[in-house]
């Protein structure tokens, strides 16, 4: 087995909480008493534009929230909507560790968009954890689009087969797969160090 020399990581459902996923669509929805239908079916035309960084998150509220008079301020909206993202702290620092130990090229592949993306980033110190953040509103690029996990191959120059692709989703999983990558699902803290070690990464 070839060693693996970078690790590429989700965000979302791995090392935080989804930022703005079904589930806290669903919170926010609940919270401020918006209509689902009409609101998916904004989001639905809009949230590919958000996520590759072509609209900002004001852009993307003007359209799918505050097209129209609410009982709420636009800085409720987006105070509920950071907060809604919460760190998985085994996680992050067993990403840390590996990340401290100058053993590997450590790099993000994620979809999110700019705004949420910037938060998270300083919000749960990412930085020192990562060299690289290939994330889709950067790159324009998309999971489980096969072009940005080649692009964050071609961009760090390294060789799928010594890779190893973290996610939490089968669809992200498989096209990393197509390409060589190691795919290996997150579940928890805990089956994440067990399923890298069996490749031997470790701190």
């Amino acid at each position: 087995m070839p060693e693996i020399k970078a690790l590429f990581w989700d965000v979302g459902g791995v090392l935080l909480s989804n930022a703005w996923d079904r589930t806290q669509r669903a919170l926010a929805l609940q919270k401020f008493q918006l209509d689902e239908v009409e609101f998916h079916d904004r989001h639905e035309m809009l949230v590919s534009s958000f996520e590759r960084g072509k609209i900002t998150l004001d852009e993307y509220l003007d359209r799918t929230v505050f097209y129209r008079d609410r009982p709420f301020t636009r800085e409720e909206f987006k105070d509920f909507v950071l907060s809604l993202s919460q760190p998985n702290p085994e996680a992050l620092d067993f990403a840390l560790a590996l990340g401290s130990s100058c053993n590997y090229l450590m790099a993000t592949i994620n979809n999110e968009s700019k705004d949420l993306n910037l938060y998270r980033i300083e919000k749960f110190k990412l930085r020192p954890i990562f060299d690289l953040f290939v994330s889709s509103c950067y790159v324009g690029l998309r999971k489980p689009e096969i072009g940005i996990y080649q692009l964050a191959l071609d961009i760090t120059q390294q060789k799928p087969e010594e890779t190893c692709f973290i996610d939490d989703r089968e669809l992200n999983l498989e096209s990393a797969a197509k390409l060589g990558m190691h795919p290996i699902k997150m579940e928890n803290a805990r089956q994440l160090q067990q399923a890298l070690g069996s490749f031997g990464v470790k701190p």
